[in-house]
């Protein structure tokens, strides 16, 4: 389990123990790994860090090897890893973009390779989960390198998922949203989040089931299910989660298809693109949760 240490993966980590999984506990603060560690086995379950930076190789690898040191072998994978450095286009620099990038889909495929590996080597199948991003799938004002990375993990997700399928490895990916540090700056939800973490009022229903925003915890269950046997036949989706709502998102389509002998020019294209294609064009960006009436 890669960025483990607080918000989502903290969750994801706790709820793996409490369901029986050992964990290898992966973050890249030390401090924060330990006190991971110690948060599963209270729960009840079993786990050791394995602090590091995801993105090289030698880190992936070494998580692997960890897992197969302190429990045997090797059953899932869950890349939660990330970080954020938000920028609006014009003023994003390229050492930002690229940190982005670095850890949250380097990170996602040097893992993803070194726990491949182990699992085709052991040779009876196995869990990858990913996570995704809803701005990795609708985009989202000033997260250019956060929402292309997310966008490109579901990406090779579905490319692993064909490739992984002769060995029984699923590959699939979560697509959660939560109150977390990453969301408490979004305006929209800040004050819920803010209330929430200090004075422990519970999110309210117009955010929990009409935006599909709750805890971290409210993820978790979704991650220990797609780790386990019950999710055998679950392979190259994306799958939303948050608060109330459950989701399955839809890959790319095609939604609307026209035809010219001879192939199109600019002239044909507009001639067609308002009465055909407009009314199919698709809307960009994350829809905002609507306060309830007063």
């Amino acid at each position: 389990m890669t960025g483990a240490g607080r918000g989502l993966g903290l969750a994801y980590a706790r709820a793996l123990g409490a369901a029986g999984a050992a964990v290898v506990v992966n973050d890249v603060d030390e401090a924060s790994a330990a006190e991971a560690v110690a948060a599963v086995e209270a729960a009840g379950g079993r786990a050791v860090a394995e602090p590091g930076a995801v993105g090289p190789s030698d880190v992936a690898d070494a998580l692997v090897k960890r897992a197969v040191a302190a429990f045997g072998r090797l059953d899932a994978l869950v890349t939660n890893a990330g970080v954020l450095r938000d920028r609006i286009l014009w003023k994003l620099t390229d050492d930002q973009f690229d940190e982005v990038v670095a850890v949250h889909l380097r990170g996602t495929f040097t893992c993803v390779r070194a726990a491949v590996r182990q699992l085709r080597a052991q040779g009876d199948g196995g869990r990858i989960i990913t996570v995704g991003s809803p701005a990795g799938q609708r985009g989202n004002p000033g997260q250019t390198g956060y929402a292309a990375a997310k966008a490109a993990i579901v990406g090779m997700m579905r490319t692993w998922a064909l490739e992984c399928a002769r060995d029984r490895i699923t590959v699939n990916a979560v697509v959660p949203v939560a109150a977390t540090a990453m969301t408490a700056t979004i305006p929209a939800f800040a004050p819920h989040v803010t209330a929430w973490r200090e004075r422990g009022v519970p999110l309210p229903d117009h955010l929990r089931a009409g935006a599909g925003f709750g805890t971290a915890e409210d993820a978790a269950g979704l991650v220990v299910f797609l780790a386990s046997a019950a999710s055998g036949e679950i392979t190259g989706q994306a799958i939303g989660i948050g608060g109330d709502r459950l989701t399955l998102w839809t890959h790319p389509a095609e939604t609307v298809a026209a035809y010219r002998t001879g192939g199109w020019d600019a002239d044909g294209i507009a001639g067609v693109w308002q009465p055909m294609f407009a009314p199919a064009a698709q809307p960009v960006g994350i829809p905002l949760p609507a306060e309830p009436p007063a």
